[in-house]
């Protein structure tokens, strides 16, 4: 199969119909074999009878419900898990990204060697609340992931089957599944300036929530990626660097109560600062003592990505 078309939505009957055949007519057209994954995170409008009504008509159209809602990431990547196309792409519901696009990030995925190329929405056609946060939080992302593009939650994106395969997308991480794709050894990562559509039908599910779980997301991905095999590394770095700077204010404190005999030491409040900063150094590097061996005897502690081999193996 030439390509699989992922599409989340939650209440989007409206456009569905249109979204898919207008899909149809581009693939047709370009003669892609293909199949559209619609993924119906618990919607309450009608959405799943409508994808019901189209896989009858459609057989390239197929259907995932989930029993509530369980947001975006979740529904990318059970569509990730499913899908069988060598190109793999992602678009929203609501009619702004165009399918009209797919030919040309087709393209750049099987002929220009691209792991995967990321949509820019260079002129947008959302209101100021929208497009201002957005931009800050693009900016934010590319200084802290070094991945050069200026739009990295565009929910039009192509990959290659393989990068979908070896990422996994949970919480509101896929806003950052460059930068997953990335720190997993996919690092050809390329852009291209995408149409954006005016909203026809619904409402956006743009929300304020997104400003506070979208940096803890990344955090966590940059954490994870890091250190999720070494714990010790992080763990016991800054567990030893507390406890030493402890150590050095107790014996400077211990110095001058010896020798000086000028003050009492628990009247110091400096005392303080250097037993609480051995209690937490120790703590620290208690708990990456204990990832570590959590780490070590995990059944996925060898589970590396490989990707070529030569040779009778």
């Amino acid at each position: 199969m030439d390509i699989s078309v992922i599409v989340p939505l939650y209440n989007e009957v409206e456009s569905l119909e249109e979204l898919t055949d207008w899909i149809a007519r581009v693939m047709q057209s370009s003669g892609f074999s293909y199949e559209v994954i619609l993924v119906d995170d618990g919607s309450r409008d009608g959405s799943w009878k409508k994808i019901e009504e189209l896989s009858s008509k459609v057989p390239e159209i197929k259907g995932i419900k989930f029993q509530r809602n369980y947001g975006k990431s979740a529904a990318l990547n059970e569509g990730f898990i499913h899908a069988q196309g060598n190109v793999v792409v992602t678009m929203d519901a609501d009619l702004q990204d165009s399918p009209d696009e797919i030919p040309e990030l087709h393209d750049m995925i099987m002929n220009q060697g691209f792991d995967l190329v990321s949509g820019w929405k260079k002129k947008r056609f959302d209101p100021i609340t929208k497009t201002i946060p957005t931009k800050l939080y693009n900016w934010v992302t590319r200084r802290i992931s070094g991945i050069r593009l200026h739009d990295f939650n565009c929910g039009l994106k192509a990959y290659k089957l393989e990068v979908v395969k070896c990422i996994e997308v949970y919480g509101e991480m896929h806003r950052y599944i460059p930068v997953i794709a990335n720190w997993a050894g996919f690092n050809r990562i390329g852009e291209k300036v995408v149409q954006h559509r005016k909203r026809k039908f619904g409402v956006t599910k743009f929300g304020m929530a997104r400003f506070i779980n979208g940096p803890l997301d990344l955090i966590s991905i940059a954490f994870v990626s890091r250190f999720g095999k070494r714990p010790m590394h992080i763990f016991g770095m800054l567990g030893s660097l507390l406890f030493l700077l402890g150590f050095v204010i107790g014996g400077v404190l211990s110095y001058e109560k010896l020798f000086l005999f000028e003050y009492k030491m628990t009247e110091r409040p400096l005392f303080y600062l250097g037993l609480l900063s051995m209690v937490m150094g120790t703590q620290l590097f208690l708990a990456g003592f204990l990832g570590e061996m959590i780490s070590r005897n995990s059944s996925e502690r060898n589970n590396y990505l490989i990707e070529k081999t030569v040779g009778d193996l």
